[in-house]
């Protein structure tokens, strides 16, 4: 079942998770056999661990029959002739402007034709060496299904918020690269300190992973991290003083159909090392909230710092947060928006299991009470039934939540619409509201899709407890919030309550 179960929940909770974070990687596992989701949560999410997953795992999808040829090149006349319109951005591989490849927007008949002529003379092209990067495909063909998102990386609460944003209509975490032999991306972490995972549809890329930390002796004497991790410049001790510590990076190469999973807070490069098409997604959930929240405060303690000359100045602790806002895509409110929408999704989703489960033990009653008054039935029925009937009622006993769970009245549009029960972007929704419509025949399958949520909602929790605490979140003002985070924490709690967490 790809969903938590009670028992695997009860072991997490006395695990401690940043003592296992600690424990040394000293490989990248490869897998190449069929893992269950709690497997993969345990051995992986949680510690935070990097691993490969074998092309089991996208044999099936769409994109890998259709922009493939037989000889595993890219299919560039499918992809030219069925989405060449599409206006996708290209990196410079060749140029560097801020730490970073300069992009700029062309048709993606444009690269093909520009990738044709880059292959055709060695890939030794005038124009250098352009990667397509960072191309939102899925928001542009919603109705060409390329790809499942591999059910390890379904609780993916970053693209659950993304979705319902109407602000960003044409943003997500879902990204289509395509690029040829020879293009690389810099030495970076990713987004947030997301996860990410990405499938190779054809092609092989070279990865050079560094574990959290290990960036501190990859920095310069002004705290400047290396834009190329394996350039010689780092062997100059007065430029890169604490380099001489650094650990030797793990290196995987990834073959086409291999899936690679990058946890929270690991630098990496990498390289294709042939004309390759992947498809990656940066996500968040349950197990690196926390990495997150460190990350955003880690982020505020920067601007703060290099604008404190003006702390005196009326609406600092807003410039601050304006700021933030602007150079890392999200502030404190938005953060807290984001929480609450997490949180609210599962709680609707504790509310309808509770309420189905409730009328399994109705409709088990009636036809108790049926099979008594009916002398056709033998005695073994009437036990069978009477056994059911009791484990129903055990079931919503321990289980128990009440019909609504208190809502204040403040709540933002996005918060009350009752479309954000539905919109949970493939992810969370295929993970546990698919078991749902299960509930009414098996109420064990409804019991283990609500611990996964169970899990989820108390880690939000543990956040919403930091941040009702951290002093520049106490510095906002109310408006700005989408409601009350007290009011929040108190529905949440009263939630675990039921489930003695």
């Amino acid at each position: 079942m790809d969903s938590l179960t009670q028992e695997t929940l009860c072991k997490i909770q006395s695990v401690v998770i940043d003592q296992i974070r600690k424990e040394p990687v000293k490989s990248v596992d490869h897998i190449t056999d069929r893992i269950s989701y709690e497997d993969f949560f345990v051995k992986y999410l949680l510690p935070n661990r990097p691993c490969l997953l074998s092309s089991y795992v996208t044999a099936e999808w769409r994109s890998v029959k259709e922009w493939v040829k037989e000889d595993g090149q890219p299919n560039l006349d499918f992809l030219a002739s069925n989405f060449g319109d599409a206006l996708v951005p290209v990196a410079d591989c060749n140029k560097v402007q801020y730490y970073a490849q300069p992009k700029t927007d062309m048709k993606l008949v444009n690269y093909i034709e520009y990738w044709k002529d880059h292959i055709s003379k060695g890939h030794k092209s005038k124009e250098g060496c352009l990667y397509l990067k960072d191309w939102h495909f899925v928001h542009v063909f919603t109705e060409y299904q390329a790809y499942e998102t591999p059910v390890y990386f379904t609780s993916d609460w970053l693209n659950e918020f993304w979705d319902l944003r109407s602000d960003r209509t044409d943003d997500d975490y879902r990204f289509v690269y395509m690029g040829p032999k020879g293009s690389w991306t810099p030495f970076h972490a990713d987004v947030f300190r997301s996860f990410s995972w990405s499938a190779n549809i054809c092609g092989r890329k070279k990865w050079l992973l560094f574990p959290p930390g290990e960036e501190r002796h990859l920095k310069d004497h002004l705290g400047n991290l290396p834009y190329d991790v394996t350039s010689c410049e780092l062997h100059d001790g007065k430029k890169y003083p604490n380099y001489k510590n650094a650990c030797q990076p793990f290196e995987v190469v990834q073959e086409a159909g291999e899936v690679i999973f990058v946890p929270s807070g690991w630098h990496h490069q990498v390289y294709n090392l042939e004309d390759t098409i992947s498809i990656n997604h940066n996500w968040l959930n349950g197990c690196n909230i926390d990495i997150m929240w460190e990350f955003l405060q880690q982020e505020l303690c920067t601007i703060q710092k290099s604008i404190s000359d003006c702390i005196d100045m009326e609406g600092w602790h807003n410039q601050c947060q304006l700021i933030m806002k602007a150079s890392t895509g999200i502030d404190y409110a938005e953060f807290f928006l984001f929480l609450h929408i997490i949180a609210s999704h599962r709680l609707q989703l504790l509310r309808r299991c509770s309420r189905q489960m409730s009328e399994q033990v109705v409709s088990k009653s009636s036809d108790l009470d049926q099979l008594k008054h009916d002398n056709t039935h033998d005695d073994d029925s009437v036990s069978k039934l009477n056994y059911e009937h009791t484990k129903s009622l055990e079931v919503c006993k321990t289980q128990k939540l009440s019909g609504e769970l208190p809502t204040t009245e403040n709540s933002k549009s996005l918060c009350e619409d009752d479309t954000s029960t539905r919109l949970l972007s493939g992810t969370f929704e295929s993970m546990a509201i698919k078991e749902i419509s299960a509930c009414q025949r098996l109420p064990d399958a409804c019991r283990e899709s609500v611990w996964h949520a169970v899990f989820d909602i108390d880690q939000v929790k543990k956040i919403l407890e930091c941040l009702m605490k951290n002093e520049e979140f106490q510095e906002l003002e109310s408006s700005v919030l989408c409601d009350d985070p007290k009011q929040i924490y108190r529905n949440i709690c009263d939630a675990l309550n039921e489930y003695s967490l």
